[in-house]
């Protein structure tokens, strides 16, 4: 086998702007945003048998070794070594073996290792299949790259979506509907992932959506790091989960979302705010009815302050700490550095992001 001796690439994070919560279900739509944000993983060929995983994140270097196609060895980086054995599997299908491999990970989506909400487990999942693909001289197209991608984190975690995937791959706004995980991985498992990029993914659907007019994205970071899946998993043990409630929470922001893509793809900058705003709404309903603290005190009154300054905010995500985001006239006479300097005396950091149009790339 042929190939580059060494590979980087590198994946953008991603902001949830409405959807949350109802797009763990498959067929349900939600819009993210790619910021400017990134994992970068560098492949190279290994001194060592095996796979040789280091990051700016990590105590150091980890060896994993090969056994019955999996990976042993400790467990710091799951993603990654999920990603590498999900595109080996790939590779010992088509009959082709693969090298010792040396992986290095390095992030913008953390600080002193503290992950800021933005989908580093996503980013690094999709940065490691491109650059292990590409380094194996593995051509994939964009929607193999999300699928390979997807296969290899819903074995750590089928809860999740898949929106920050999808948003790592294709960058720049998207609307998002996720497939059925449960159904994908048993397509696998029976025939192979070779025939699971081939085959149809009940309730995928991704596209690309056009930036907002005259409108400008805030980002700020409560400095309470959260795990979406173990909120997500929260809700879905509650008996909230299955009630009428919960059927009249999926169908309002069903709606909404449909009617902020509809803004976004018309220019309709006001009616893009008022959607934000009513995600905003459900998300408030949905924490007083199940109590599940979505909203804390932090993320309340960075959606209270950019209110005030005559944006749309919301938390952005599970909620529960992490990130909030404003959508803000980009030609209002309200002062960016007042917002901030209000936020950060709220406890909020204000975030220096912007969206990132490309997604995972050299």
């Amino acid at each position: 086998m042929t190939g580059p001796r060494t590979v980087t690439r590198r994946a953008p994070g991603k902001l949830f702007v409405a959807g949350e919560y109802a797009v763990v279900e498959p067929g349900n739509q939600a819009i993210l945003v790619a910021v400017d944000r990134y994992i970068t993983v560098t492949v190279s060929d290994g001194a060592l048998p095996g796979v040789v995983v280091s990051s700016d994140v990590g105590a150091g270097p980890v060896h994993h070794s090969w056994r019955d196609g999996r990976l042993t060895g400790a467990a710091g980086s799951p993603h990654v070594v999920a990603a590498v054995e999900t595109v080996v599997r790939l590779l010992a299908e088509r009959g082709r073996s693969v090298p010792p491999l040396a992986v290095s990970i390095s992030s913008t989506l953390h600080e002193d290792g503290r992950k800021f909400g933005l989908g580093s487990s996503g980013a690094v999942t999709v940065a490691t299949v491109t650059a292990v693909a590409a380094h194996c001289g593995l051509e994939l197209t964009v929607e193999e790259r999300f699928r390979l991608a997807l296969l290899a984190a819903a074995r750590i975690d089928p809860k999740g979506s898949g929106g920050d995937i999808a948003t790592s791959t294709w960058g720049g706004w998207i609307a998002y509907r996720a497939p059925d995980r449960d159904a994908v991985l048993d397509l696998a498992r029976r025939k192979g992932v070779d025939e699971a990029l081939r085959a149809q993914w009940p309730g995928l659907s991704v596209r690309r959506l056009p930036p907002p007019r005259n409108l400008r994205l805030e980002v700020g970071w409560t400095g309470n790091p959260v795990s979406t899946t173990s909120l997500v998993t929260d809700l879905q043990r509650r008996t909230w989960w299955g009630s009428s409630a919960h059927r009249t929470f999926v169908g309002a922001t069903g709606e909404l979302v449909h009617a902020a893509v509809t803004a976004l793809e018309d220019g309709d900058t006001e009616g893009l705010l008022r959607q934000v705003r009513r995600a905003r709404e459900e998300l408030v309903r949905l924490d007083d009815e199940v109590r599940l603290g979505i909203f804390t005190p932090e993320l309340t009154a960075l959606c209270a302050i950019a209110e005030h300054a005559g944006g749309a905010a919301k938390p952005s995500g599970a909620g529960g700490g992490d990130c909030g985001i404003a959508l803000l006239d980009a030609e209002a006479l309200y002062d960016r550095s007042q917002l901030r300097r209000r936020w950060a005396a709220a406890g909020v950091l204000p975030l220096p992001v912007s969206p990132a149009m490309e997604g995972v790339e050299e």
